[in-house]
């Protein structure tokens, strides 16, 4: 006999007996049977819907077990690497909500959190995604395009072809639309083929679907709060705020960073306002500085909730080996001022690039000798000294010049438009 509710989607409230169920630190086995579920649907909910929390890559390079035995500091995997593991988290009950070292903050590894609420949220916007665009296969497509064609050629209406063949198991309205829509595009079918042409709008829904979906943003354990929670936790690490410059809503873009303790900032040039764009970034100074430095540079890094830094993984991990290089924080929504640094030193990039001026020209070396200049200026709060002669005396002058950094002769620096030959005023 089959269990109550054995073949319908978890509920909101069986979501939450779950979750309880983890807290208390349940098997599988025992939360599937006080919901009436099979243990297997327990577990691949719980693995689907938990969300990671990283560790502190700063203070743990690696999530080597040895890290704290074995004296070598590891970039990547040795011959003596064995990956931490703990039953709780990998095993049963499969995420960490109501262990005691973590409600503690005295686990240092890489966490799993599952949340209830997070859960029935990310199922049910699943489930629109999936009842999304047209209700037919590909072949079923095939087979109405080759019915309809040369019937609406013939100048049949929808009503006449709809009532002439039954087995189009659609209604006349949905028909419309799709044809509207160009779903039979490749059978020669399209609005024109109506006897009568309607010119309406087409309606959203059916325009979304030729349209790239974009991914539902997740800042689970990257909010404000949580970066506050780290910096309590471990006030050591450095933190560089992020954030993106630009004159005209299509691009070019300046990706800014705003390093810690010297106050120096750096930019890059980019076409596209994406994560993918802005990531590469990283991607780019992960394989160009020297481990060490792009720990003490980029180890952790706070921004706003642009689209442009939506995608976490694509920051903190290395997409090829699979290696967490930093952590990544977003402020809250509309609060530009948790992040003051980046915000007030871009008042140097727009005495350089007023908002009335062209970027489209401006290739990278331009942006390197603006921020040349900006670094070659004195500052009160660094005792009048310049944020290169700040950051050469901590890191060295081989790590100005591996970000391309120069220091200019403070008689020579200029702050004015002036400065860049392919910058162009706004027609």
């Amino acid at each position: 006999m089959s269990k109550p509710n054995e073949n319908m989607h978890l509920t909101f409230d069986e979501r939450e007996i779950i979750q309880t169920g983890i807290i208390n630190g349940s098997m599988k086995k025992s939360i599937a049977e006080t919901i009436g579920k099979d243990a297997t649907t327990v577990a691949k909910e719980i693995r689907k819907h938990r969300k990671k929390r990283a560790r502190n890559s700063f203070s743990y390079l690696t999530d080597c077990a040895k890290v704290k035995t074995c004296g070598k500091k590891c970039i990547g995997k040795c011959e003596q690497y064995e990956p931490f593991t703990c039953k709780r988290r990998d095993r049963t009950p499969g995420a960490c909500n109501g262990c005691e070292l973590f409600s503690q903050n005295k686990c240092h590894w890489d966490k799993y959190i599952y949340d209830a609420k997070r859960a029935q949220l990310e199922y049910e916007s699943e489930l629109r995604e999936v009842r999304a665009g047209i209700n037919m296969t590909t072949l079923e497509r095939r087979e109405i395009g080759e019915t309809i064609a040369p019937l609406l050629n013939n100048g049949q209406s929808v009503h006449q072809v709809m009532v002439n063949h039954p087995e189009i198991c659609h209604s006349e309205r949905s028909m419309y639309d799709y044809i509207e829509t160009d779903v039979f595009k490749d059978f020669g079918v399209n609005k024109f083929s109506l006897k009568e042409t309607v010119n309406r709008k087409p309606q959203k829904k059916f325009n979304e679907k030729y349209k790239k979906r974009r991914e539902p943003k997740n800042y689970e354990g990257h909010k404000y709060s949580d970066y506050q929670t780290f910096l309590l936790v471990n006030p050591d690490t450095p933190v560089t705020q992020m954030d993106t410059v630009y004159n005209q809503e299509g691009g070019p873009y300046i990706q800014t960073f705003h390093l810690p303790v010297s106050n120096m900032m750096i930019g890059f040039l980019k076409a596209r306002k994406t994560s993918e764009s802005m990531a590469a970034t990283m991607n780019d100074l992960w394989k160009k500085l020297p481990y060490e430095l792009f720990r003490q540079l980029f180890s952790c890094l706070l921004t706003d909730r642009g689209t442009e830094f939506e995608k976490t993984e694509l920051f903190e991990v290395d997409m090829e080996t699979g290696e967490l290089r930093l952590n990544i924080f977003y402020c809250d929504p509309q609060r530009s001022s948790q992040k003051p640094n980046v915000e007030c030193n871009h008042n140097y990039v727009r005495d350089v690039v007023p908002n009335n001026y062209c970027l489209e020209k401006l290739t990278q070396d331009d942006i390197d000798l603006m921020f040349s200049h900006i670094n070659s200026t004195p500052r009160a709060s660094l005792s009048n000294r310049t944020p290169y002669e700040i950051f050469t005396f901590l890191h060295g002058e081989e790590a100005a010049q591996l970000l391309n950094m120069q220091k200019i002769p403070k008689d020579d620096v200029v702050l004015k438009p002036r400065l860049l030959k392919n910058l162009s005023r706004k027609n």
